[in-house]
């Protein structure tokens, strides 16, 4: 789709962007009083197991969890989440909420599911000139996001890499990406949320929040600012303006990306490592991001994807990109790269394959400068590991204020060169953090971890369930080791700072797993839980929408 053509349809957009904050505080509307536009009364299918489609769209991309449900109601409005949703509550039938497929944990897809209302063809990406903000509906990939944003206005958000991850999922989770440490999370730039909710009665109305202080429904704006899918009801529409932007053209009100970034991917191959020069770039890594995560660090324009990956894989890959529009770029990059290897002797070398989250990006061990979004292209497609949407997977994941220990450099080497362990499609993903996410206060979205260096995630990849115990065991080991000194898990404290929603680990809330004594949400959304049970009380007081992490509302 052109750009032109899609800036004439965001002049249609339709459903409850007619309400909504101060945007429509002339008109005397309410936000709570929204009415869904019937001129986009679109319907989609209903699919029974008799249906053809109905085993492709039972699980999401983690063969792990799957489902048997009633039905799955395929939605494509407002006005038919509205009337999908009252059908299942008057039917009492369990559902999930489904955008992308790209559930670490078995929230969408398990046993206990009857409904699967999935949101994946509402995939429109806009301006609206009433909200005075760009339109994201939930199904909407996050590639085409970056695509329609930035062909169409100049302007972005600072989102993940993966290019198949649904913006549904991703935004109200927190969201974070390669621009995140230039300009925060994705939902400190979101401005609206537009959320189908059901009563205590079951009655089911469509509710337009903002953050603007006077809107009487912020509280659910701020639920769906870190606090998770699949807790509050279903959401039909984002809507993004940057906070300091003021109203006027449409390129003015969002972040833009650089015009051009520096880019580099290396492998540093496992036979140039032993477990000395091991810890050493794991300290190095560390160290930097500790030193470096500041709002104002000069280094902010600068974020890295350092893959560790298992022995059997071949090589440790590191991606990086840094704004090549910002004074001394190239040098704000090799001392980057210098800072890692430092110490160690280690020559970096061209990719041989594909890393994790990483496609197999060839001859950039020299950087090169490229379009922003062909970067964003290059390292968000052409995934065959995080992306094949038939192999089974695990994820944990950590925050880290400060470098590792030493007993966790050593867990991680113990595990990652294991004799019986011949996995290659497992690793320990380091994503740099701090900067301008470390910005904002821990209250001011419902995503709390803004106090961190860098995070982490641990992944390994199968193919077949007879094995799922194996790798089950493998990285729940792994996990309870490195954390042996704050209790099997990342206890938010001096050194560590909880855990990440979007990376969902059902593990959490098991006492069986987290033997810590500090409960799951803690780790998840530290001291905003309060405050989230009490949007959940007002916006689904029958706790209607629950999964195995789903926030429980207060008590009446």
């Amino acid at each position: 789709m052109s750009s032109q053509s899609m800036n004439r349809r965001s002049l249609l957009l339709t459903g409850a962007a007619v309400a909504g904050g101060s945007a429509l505080a002339a008109t005397g509307v309410r936000p709570a009083e929204a009415s869904v536009n019937r001129a986009s009364d679109e319907v989609g299918a209903l699919i029974t197991a008799a249906d053809s489609r109905y085993r492709a769209l039972t699980t999401g991309n983690n063969q792990r969890y799957e489902s048997a449900p009633d039905y799955i109601k395929m939605i494509r409005s407002a006005a038919d989440a509205e009337r999908a949703l009252r059908d299942a509550y008057r039917s009492g039938k369990r559902v999930s909420v489904r955008s992308g497929g790209h559930c670490f944990a078995d929230l969408v897809c398990n046993p206990d599911v009857e409904v699967i209302l999935d949101f994946s063809e509402m995939t429109h990406v806009g301006f609206d000139p009433r909200m005075q903000a760009f339109s994201v509906e939930p199904g909407a990939r996050l590639l085409n996001v970056y695509e329609a944003l930035y062909k169409g206005w100049g302007v972005t958000i600072p989102g993940g890499i993966c290019y198949s991850v649904g913006a549904g999922g991703h935004i109200c989770g927190g969201g974070y990406g390669l621009l995140s440490r230039a300009h925060g999370l994705v939902v400190d730039h979101l401005y609206a949320v537009e959320v189908v909710t059901v009563g205590a009665r079951g009655s089911v109305r469509t509710v337009v929040a903002t953050r603007e202080r006077n809107d009487p429904n912020r509280d659910l704006w701020w639920a769906h600012s870190g606090g998770g899918g699949g807790n509050f009801g279903l959401v039909t529409r984002y809507w993004f303006r940057s906070p300091n932007a003021r109203r006027g053209r449409p390129e003015d009100l969002l972040i833009s990306p650089p015009s051009t970034v520096l880019v580099s991917a290396a492998d540093l191959p496992w036979d140039q490592l032993d477990e000395r020069t091991f810890a050493r770039l794991l300290q190095n890594f560390g160290a930097w991001h500790e030193a470096n995560s500041a709002p104002d660090s000069p280094y902010r324009n600068l974020s890295s994807l350092f893959n560790v990956n298992s022995r059997a894989h071949g090589a440790l890959s590191i991606f990086t990109q840094v704004d090549a529009t910002v004074r001394g770029a190239r040098k704000l990059l090799d001392n980057y790269l210098a800072a890692l290897t430092e110490g160690t002797d280690l020559s970096p070398r061209d990719m041989s394959r594909a890393s994790g989250e990483l496609p197999h990006l060839r001859r950039l061990a020299e950087p090169q400068e490229l379009p922003w979004l062909t970067a964003t292209r290059m390292v968000g497609t052409n995934n065959p590991t995080i992306t094949n949407p038939n192999s089974r997977g695990a994820h944990k994941s950590g925050y880290m204020k400060k470098n590792f220990s030493d007993q966790q450099i050593s867990a991680l080497y113990e595990y990652m060169t294991r004799e019986d362990f011949t996995n290659p499609d497992t690793m320990l993903v380091l994503f740099s953090f701090g900067g301008g996410v470390n910005a904002v206060e821990s209250d001011a979205t419902a995503n709390a971890q803004r106090n961190s260096a860098f995070k982490m995630t641990f992944q390994t990849f199968w193919p077949d369930r007879k094995d799922d115990a194996f790798y089950m065991d493998w990285i729940r080991g792994l996990y309870a080791d490195f954390f042996a000194e704050s209790r099997g898990v990342p206890l938010i404290g001096d050194q560590m700072e909880g855990c990440y929603i979007n990376y969902a680990d059902s593990d959490m809330a098991d006492p069986a797993h987290n033997r810590s004594g500090m409960p799951w949400h803690t780790l998840y959304y530290k001291d905003n839980y309060p405050r989230l049970q009490r949007a959940k009380r007002r916006w689904d007081p029958g706790n209607f929408f629950r999964h195995s992490l789903s926030i429980e509302p207060t008590a009446s």
